[in-house]
Order: C-alpha cells, then structure tokens, then sequence
C-alpha cells in the first residue's frame, strides 16, 4: 500500500531516535493512529492481544476486524458522516483508503467486504518500517512513554480494572449487540426484490424482504415472546440508542420496528405494484454477493430463538444463518469527566484514548477519533501547543461533543447533525432543512483544510522552519 506523502516538515525535524509511542489495541481506532503517527516518522510499537488472547466477537486475529455491521457509512459529502470522511481524508485516512480497495454495494453506504478490509489494514500496518507489532495483552501503561489505549468495545478485564481505578469509576461499560448475516444462496428471491430507498440508484445494495400486515404481526409476536440472553448479575443494561437490539424497540410498541429497522418507506415491491407494510433491509457482507448483513437487527435473543423467530421473515423461511447475532460488553469512560481536550487521561497525561473508550460509537467514527488522539499525541511530541479543529468542523464537532459534555449526562455518540451548532456556521439563515445541511457541509469541509493549514504553519513556526 502506498504511503501517504501529505506531511511537511515533521519528517525534516525528527530522527530515528525519536519517541516511541506505546498504541494498545489493533481496532480502526489503533490502527488509523498507528499509521498516522508511523507516517510522521514517530517510532510507534503497536500492540494486540489477539490471537493469544481472544474476545467474544473477533474471529480472527486480522487488524481493524469489523464484528458488527460491514458499513463505514454514508457517502453523500452533505451528510455528517460524509464530512467526517472529507475531513479524515485531508489528514490522509488509511482506513478510508483500505475501505476505498474492500468496497462493496451499499448504496448511499461505504460498505466494505470484511475480510479484505481487515487484510488490507493488516497488510498497511505490518509493512511499515516505523510500525512494531508486538502480540500479547497488555494491562497498564507503559512507564515514561506514551500509551495510546484504543481496546475498543472488548477491553480485557484486566485492563477494564486499571482504567475504572484510574477513573475512579465503578460501571466502564454499556451493551452493543451484532446483527446475524445469512448464506445468499438460502434466501428465497421470489419473496425478495432488489432496490435502494426512493430509486436513488445502485438498486443491488440491498436485498428487501416484504411483509404483509398479517405477517409482521406474527413476527413481533414470536421476537417478543423469545427468549432472550440475560445480562451478568454484576453488568447493567445500557444500551446506546443507535444499537438498540430489535427486541428492546419491539418492546416501545407493536409498530416501533415499522418506523424504525423495519420501516417500508421509499420501497415498493415490483411483484405488487405497493409499498410493503414493513421490509427488512439485507445488505452484502461481500463482493461474491455470497451472504447477507439483516440491516439494524441487533439482537440479544439466544441463538436457538434467532433460528426460528428471524425464519418467520418470509424470504428466509428456508434461511442459513451464517452466523447469529450476539451481545457484548462495550467500555468506554465519562470523557467529559476524565479527559483532557487532547484526549489524555487528567490523573495520567501521559495516556491517551481513542475510539469507542471515548464514548464515540461506530467504525468511522472511531477511526475518526484514532486520528484525533494521534494529531494530538504529534503536536505534544512535536512541542507544539495543543490545536483542536474548530467547532465548525466535523471533527471539531464530534470531541466538543466527547469532552464538553455535561458529564451527569454524557452517553456514547456517533456523528449526526445535531452535533453541528448552527451558530457557528454563516449564511444558514432563511434556509430549508436540506439547504442548511449542504451550507455546513461545504464550510465544514473549508473550515477544516483553513485550520489544517494554519496549524501546519504555526507548527514550521515553532521549529523555526
């Protein structure tokens, strides 16, 4: 993979003798500051604890290995999560550019084959010169070196112990739940039809399964009468409102799922002429177009009720599960309590975060927040005074939105247009709703190359360059 050759002066100033950064964790997170910081010609050792130590979800023991959904998120450049990527890209992605060789059809989505994903971040990490990778667990910092923890949502107990006792708290967690994903060749087409909301093209993004009325009805009957798996009596539920598990938004009401996961509109059936009473959304896990993600069935029901409940969907009656939903632990830390702006810990600066630790919740955006960590590390390092992206940016945007929060009620976040302050964009004004969204995006996009520059000059002033 080639290197990214958008820095400047950082590989003039520093030697082989510089730091080591100490990065835990192989996720999106670790991954995206490991290369980042490897490309600025920082020493970076970057440690995994799989294979030889497994977590409930991993499979493999591939870097950045996506457990969950196989989508990095929207790409219309309008979208929040589309200017997070135009922002990620300018300080030069590698988990965009992996994504960009894994692509699979996903509509409006990045959706990625997992496995080539997983290789190519693998294959990025592995070959550069500036990266160590170092198998095994680790449990603490390292002493007198920089320590950037991205663990993710399957933090071994251990290292859970030394972050709750650094933290001082005593409930570092919530749930996350997988959605299951099926063998194509088990789905029956004839109660199936190919297209993407509202005609908007690539109408092989998704696989839709119709329901009648009478059907649907039969359905919410048998998922809320499941039985589901029952949490440790030492863990609290908590569960982030973008990962409800279906049954938890079953249980809001009888009609909950038609307005939600399974909600029919911008779909109509070609076999009818009408627009289903409620659809399940299949997207490709791959591009063999070998097997199926159920879109937004995150799930807690126990393996064997997963059978026979999601069998009631008509088009998979006859279905192959390739593998069931299930339900994990998910840490992460009151950021808005315990870190410092640059996402260091405040009882320990020299510990830094990234990803979901942090309280942000998605791929993309713990990609987004690994680049944050390890821009800031960079400055520190660099002996640079610290230098967020503005509010008025999407990155900006999303660790206001991690570190100034009210801690009494700071809960996980992915990146949406609420995390966009209006008043700190120009011209929005008299504008409709859709209007108003493109407006930020293009300033935010600008908003971001600006600071990007200036900070890259104030940053030559420093070192006298």
């Amino acid at each position: 993979m080639p290197a990214f050759k958008s820095q400047s002066f950082y590989d003039i100033r520093l030697s082989m003798t510089s730091p080591r950064i100490h990065i835990v964790g192989a996720g999106l997170a670790g991954s995206e500051a490991a290369y980042f910081l490897a490309e600025r010609r920082f020493s970076v050792v970057l440690h995994e604890m799989r294979p030889q130590k497994m977590t409930e979800a991993h499979h493999t023991d591939q870097f950045a290995e996506l457990v969950c959904s196989n989508s990095l998120k929207s790409q219309v450049p309008h979208s929040a999560p589309g200017i997070l990527k135009s922002e990620m890209r300018q300080l030069g992605s590698m988990i965009l550019k992996c994504a960009a060789e894994a692509t699979v059809p996903g509509g409006e989505a990045l959706a990625v084959d997992r496995d080539l994903f997983a290789q190519s971040v693998t294959r990025a990490i592995r070959s550069h010169p500036k990266i160590t990778v170092v198998p095994g667990e680790v449990a603490e910092p390292f002493e007198d070196e920089i320590t950037l923890f991205a663990t993710g949502p399957l933090t071994s107990d251990r290292l859970g112990t030394w972050l709750a006792k650094a933290t001082q708290a005593d409930d570092l967690y919530f749930y996350d739940a997988i959605a299951p994903i099926v063998d194509a060749s088990s789905i029956d087409l004839n109660s199936a039809f190919l297209a993407n909301r509202y005609d908007k093209g690539e109408e092989e993004a998704y696989l839709n399964c119709p329901f009648s009325e009478s059907e649907y009805q039969i359905f919410i009957d048998a998922l809320m009468a499941a039985e589901k798996v029952p949490p440790k009596p030492f863990e609290k539920e908590k569960f982030f409102q973008g990962c409800q598990p279906i049954e938890a938004i079953a249980n809001t009401g009888r009609e909950s799922l038609r307005f939600g996961p399974m909600k029919p509109v911008g779909l109509i059936d070609p076999k009818t002429g009408l627009r289903p009473y409620a659809v399940v959304q299949l997207r490709p896990e791959n591009r063999s177009l070998t097997a199926y993600n159920l879109v937004g069935f995150q799930t807690k029901l126990k393996y064997g009720e997963q059978s026979k409940v999601f069998r009631l969907i008509p088009a998979l009656k006859n279905a192959e599960f390739l593998r069931l939903g299930s339900i994990h632990r998910n840490t992460y830390v009151c950021a808005p309590k315990v870190l410092h702006p640059d996402l260091s810990l405040r009882r320990h600066p020299r510990v830094y975060l990234a990803g979901q630790m942090t309280g942000v919740e998605g791929y993309l955006e713990s990609a987004a927040c690994g680049l944050l960590s390890a821009l800031f590390i960079s400055q520190r390092l660099h002996n640079q005074p610290h230098q967020a992206p503005p509010v008025n940016t999407a990155l900006g945007a999303l660790l206001r939105k991690i570190t100034g929060s009210d801690p009494k009620h700071f809960e996980p976040t992915n990146i949406h247009f609420g995390l966009f302050d209006p008043h700190f964009f120009q011209n929005l004004s008299g504008l409709k709703k859709d209007e108003i969204r493109q407006s930020i995006a293009v300033q935010a996009v600008q908003n971001f190359s600006n600071w990007r520059i200036q900070s890259e000059l104030e940053g030559k002033k420093v070192h006298g360059l």
